[in-house]
């Protein structure tokens, strides 16, 4: 096999190790430093969420917040850590797979967030996709103006071999390149469940009306298209996305985010949401969506059933595959546990969601607090 990437090195693992739990002081400029109007409504709509509590303000003005308020998974703008930016290893592939979410507080309209953060732990697998693995797992804290903690979050990637993900790994084997049309009646079928796709919005969901076992509606996401990761891209800022000039400047100061491509000029690793060949390349069934956006759809369903009285507490999900451009996603969610804690009452609900084809494309567990009629 030639190699066309760098490799995992035992001495890039030894110096990533000796960066666990200190404190990362030049992290990088974020997407969004302030929940602006505008930048709030970017993001709802780059994942598909029309909620008006996030982008109307004349409607949030007669909710209980008395503004518009950021979607919970807004924050992946406030911080490259948390989305999956990650250091040492120079030109390893790195891949977002998770993230495991508490929130505190809402964040409103111009609140400004500023972030702490370090490297919680490497851990070492053995993958299908590309054999030897390491999840690198970072550890944010997110702070409003006043300082209040917001929210705080562990996420991570998981570092791959590109050469032995192309020629040895064994997970995407017949799925490479895959083209399967959709009929029209498979269109119309997606097509209903968007229009059949409610926001609870301003009408309360009582704890004590909810059943456990009780099924949350199906949402759909896609089919996928390249389209669509731009659209969140827009809205989330992405990695490594620069033009001239500033891409010139962070391949000076970090020479193995550029990766060459056909016309010999380095680019950034993160074009394989929308570059096939170099996706195919680092052994991706195809250019593919965002682990972050994935992530985002299954919160979505979750404020969507709640209503703009309840408040996500806790979400972790986790990334179980890729979705090529062509896939089409379906999210299911069940209620699975009613207690009250510390006097709020709160709901447990198990998210898993799957390709048309009935893969496993991710999974989600959460904690959702709703109003009681007592």
């Amino acid at each position: 096999m030639t190699a066309k990437f760098p490799k995992i090195t035992e001495q890039g693992l030894a110096d990533l190790r000796e960066r666990i739990g200190v404190k990362i002081t030049n992290t990088v400029e974020p997407w969004n430093y302030e929940a602006t109007r505008d930048a709030i409504r970017h993001y709802a709509h780059g994942i598909g969420d029309d909620n008006p509590l996030w982008c109307d303000p004349e409607y949030a003005a007669k909710t209980k917040y008395g503004s518009l308020v950021a979607l919970p998974s807004f924050l992946f703008t406030t911080s490259r850590l948390i989305s999956g930016y990650c250091g040492g290893l120079s030109g390893v592939h790195a891949m977002w797979a998770g993230a495991d979410w508490t929130w505190h507080k809402p964040v409103l309209r111009n609140d400004v967030i500023t972030t702490e953060a370090y490297l919680k732990d490497l851990v070492e697998h053995q993958t299908k996709f590309a054999g030897r693995a390491f999840q690198q797992i970072y550890h944010v804290d997110f702070y409003n103006q006043d300082g209040d903690l917001v929210a705080e979050a562990d996420s991570w990637v998981f570092r791959t071999d590109r050469d032995e993900a192309r020629e040895r790994g064994t997970k995407y084997t017949e799925a490479r390149g895959r083209v399967e049309p959709y009929t029209e009646e498979q269109l119309a079928e997606f097509s209903a469940l968007y229009e059949k796709e409610e926001i609870r919005g301003a009408t309360p969901r009582y704890w004590e009306d909810v059943q456990e076992g009780e099924e949350l509606p199906t949402m759909m996401k896609g089919p996928m298209t390249v389209t669509g990761f731009i659209c969140y891209a827009q809205g989330w800022g992405g990695l490594y996305i620069r033009a001239n000039k500033l891409a010139w400047k962070m391949q000076q100061a970090h020479p193995g985010l550029g990766i060459k491509n056909r016309f010999n000029v380095p680019d950034c690793p993160e074009r394989v949401h929308w570059d096939e060949e170099f996706a195919l390349e680092v052994g991706a069934p195809g250019a593919y969506d965002y682990g972050p956006e994935r992530c985002s759809w299954l919160t979505h369903q979750l404020t969507n059933w709640m209503g703009d009285d309840g408040f996500l507490r806790k979400s972790k999900s986790q990334v179980r595959r890729h979705n090529p451009d062509g896939d089409a996603i379906f999210i299911n969610g069940t209620v699975t546990r009613k207690f009250v804690e510390d006097g709020k009452h709160l709901v447990e609900i198990q998210q898993k969601a799957e390709t048309h084809r009935g893969e496993v494309s991710a999974t989600g567990a959460a904690i959702v607090e709703l109003p009681s009629k007592s």
